[in-house]
């Protein structure tokens, strides 16, 4: 019998998901702006929602850009 182990969550689940904190939401977007899929992230469907509406805001806002101005 294997036991699977649960892949945990990069983030700590009641850690506040904020359009303001940039730095996060960076981490969670590729070099050309898109967003990553819950699979690459880890995240739970829950926070992969909330980082999705985040970055949306705060595109809206235009403190995120839709495509990096260089590839990081």
């Amino acid at each position: 019998m294997s036991k699977s182990k649960r892949k945990l969550s990069p983030i700590s689940l009641d850690r506040p998901i904020d359009y303001k904190d940039l730095a996060l939401l960076r981490s969670f977007t590729t070099s050309y702006g898109k967003i990553l899929a819950r699979r690459a992230t880890r995240l739970t469907r829950n926070q992969q929602n909330r980082v999705k509406k985040a970055i949306k805001q705060a595109r809206i806002l235009g403190i995120f850009p839709f495509v990096p101005k260089k590839p990081i």
